[in-house]
């Protein structure tokens, strides 16, 4: 999930993504998730944005057999992030 919101919703979303996948960076999140949990994912996002002003991204793939991930330069740890 990528998110690119305004300012005041920005918190909110951050949150809603946290519930269901990892933090990556900013306003990018990853991970499994299971179709139920998918749905709610998008029913919390869908009540929080603002269809004219903000834009969300869900990329779903079939398998993780065709994924890969590269990270250049900082790792961002979860961990240390206190809202």
């Amino acid at each position: 999930m990528v998110y690119d919101a305004g300012e005041r919703r920005n918190a909110k979303l951050l949150k809603i993504g946290r519930k269901y996948l990892h933090w990556v960076q900013n306003s990018v999140f990853e991970g499994e998730i299971t179709e139920a949990n998918y749905f709610k994912l998008k029913a919390e996002v869908k009540q929080r944005i603002h269809d004219t002003e903000d834009s969300v991204v869900f990329y779903t793939f079939r398998s993780t057999r065709y994924t890969n991930r590269e990270i250049l330069g900082k790792k961002i740890d979860p961990g240390n992030l206190i809202l």
